[in-house]
């Protein structure tokens, strides 16, 4: 297949919305399962909620579904709780969301200190860790000059710490030396003692705290025999009120990552995966191009040109008369990403100068690599073209695109709202690329473009020339 003929194919399978998956491995194409419906032309917007969950206010609905429902599945939150906080929360009112979470965290906090007292280890590490995390989403609906914000945010952090030490093995707190300052996050090792295992690094997007990212995908992590790590990098969490924002040279950062993780015993070098996730998909390649210790990495999705995608999204010409007909939630949402990237919270159309140079050449990337991409965000031209920029341009011949299903409900950005599937996708691709790999023995990256096709039934197009 000449190279315009499969950029032709690869536009074509990206327009279809809710795709069952697309996948482009060792420089063929698979596609597997029928489109839902054609694509509908959209504007750029991470924070749209293309499945309807409770609120009419699309972020928050979108809040709602994905980051609260969707970390029921790893003890992050429950259904019924999160209904009962809703049911007292007018649409689209940041104060109002703010104030149903404050109530609702102590509650849990206090079921986990009595459980605590009483010696039920288990009992206790679950409500911590609910609590924490029903703090963490207070803080979506509060700015940082919020009184409440510090306060609101070391809750969530202490709690997650307290419940990570009543894991077997324990969920490590960890605070990595980096540039006069530290970046914090948790390890969790696959299993107790000091033998390499596999391992994953998470990390998350302009809008994300540490904590985010063990209820995105951790639990799935342990169940598959690897380590888990994670942190905070500057931007993220609380390091913007050291006034660590987002930087361009973001591989930096995770160099000293990678360096903590390779100075582990537990860790095994040569099955090093890194995931990014939202403008992570960003991050992670931009570290891979000039990193080569990384042994794979995946995106959620990948991110060529942020400074081209943020031109696309509503901040780029949000007026403060437009903002002002935002509700108060969506506002504040825009101006927490603001506020990480160093830029004026006033000034929202100012994220697209910030984010200019945040961009990598997919060619000087020679891992292999996963690009995933939730059905409804392929429904933008822009997602669609950036990455089919990052599938052509890939220099390793080990590298496949997973479009998820609207009607599998895994829709919505990053597919937080089934952390099921996305797992699936994401360990059954790093087990089949780190097969043989291990005890000194680097995975090649390399497999048979036949091998896709017994994930499930597909139809396998010729590679390219």
């Amino acid at each position: 297949m000449t190279t315009s003929n499969r950029s032709a194919l690869l536009r074509s399978v990206a327009s279809l919305s809710g795709l069952f998956a697309a996948v482009i491995v060792g420089g063929s194409v698979v596609v597997a399962g029928p489109p839902d419906r054609p694509a509908v032309e959209a504007p750029l917007d991470p924070h749209a909620a293309h499945l309807g969950f409770r609120f009419r206010d699309r972020t928050m609905d979108f809040v709602f579904g994905s980051l609260v429902l969707g970390a029921a599945v790893n003890h992050g939150s429950e259904i019924g709780e999160a209904f009962a906080t809703a049911r007292a929360i007018v649409d689209g009112d940041a104060a109002n969301w703010r104030a149903a979470w404050l109530r609702t965290a102590p509650l849990l906090e206090a079921r986990g200190e009595r459980s605590l007292a009483g010696h039920h280890r288990v009992s206790a590490r679950d409500q911590f860790m609910r609590a924490g995390y029903a703090y963490r989403i207070a803080l979506v609906a509060m700015t940082p000059d919020d009184p409440l914000f510090l306060e609101t945010a070391r809750k969530s952090r202490t709690l997650m710490r307290r419940a990570g030490e009543l894991l077997e093995p324990k969920l490590e707190y960890v605070e990595i030396p980096f540039d006069g300052t530290v970046l914090p996050g948790y390890f969790r090792k696959a299993a107790a003692g000091d033998r390499p295992a596999k391992t994953l690094i998470v990390i998350g997007g302009a809008e994300t705290f540490a904590e985010d990212q063990y209820f995105y995908v951790a639990p799935q992590a342990f169940d598959r025999g690897y380590n888990f790590l994670t942190v905070d990098l500057p931007g993220q969490g609380l390091l913007p009120r050291e006034g660590r924002v987002f930087r361009a040279d973001i591989e930096v950062p995770l160099e000293a990552v990678v360096d903590y993780a390779l100075a582990r015993r537990d860790v095994d070098r040569d099955r090093l995966a890194v995931y990014g996730i939202s403008s992570g998909g960003g991050f992670v390649p931009q570290a891979a191009a000039h990193d080569h210790r990384i042994s794979a990495i995946v995106m959620n999705n990948c991110v060529v040109d942020a400074g081209a995608g943020v031109a696309r999204m509503a901040v780029a010409t949000a007026t403060p008369d437009i903002v002002a007909g935002w509700s108060s939630f969506e506002q504040i949402a825009n101006r927490l990403i603001a506020w990480r990237f160093g830029v004026d919270m006033n000034d929202l159309p100012g994220l697209v100068a910030a984010n200019r140079y945040f961009r990598f050449d997919p060619a000087a990337v020679t891992s292999p690599a996963l690009v995933l991409v939730a059905g409804g965000e392929m429904k933008s031209a822009e997602i669609q073209r950036q990455n089919r920029i990052c599938l052509d341009g890939l220099a390793n011949p080990r590298k496949s695109l997973v479009v998820t299903s609207e009607a599998e409900g895994a829709a919505n950005h990053v597919v937080m709202e089934n952390r099921s599937l996305m797992a699936q996708e994401v360990f059954d691709w790093l087990d089949e690329t780190f097969a043989g790999a291990g005890a000194g023995v680097p995975s090649k990256g390399l497999r048979a473009p036949a091998a896709a096709s017994s994930r499930r039934p597909a139809e396998v197009l010729p590679a390219r020339d």
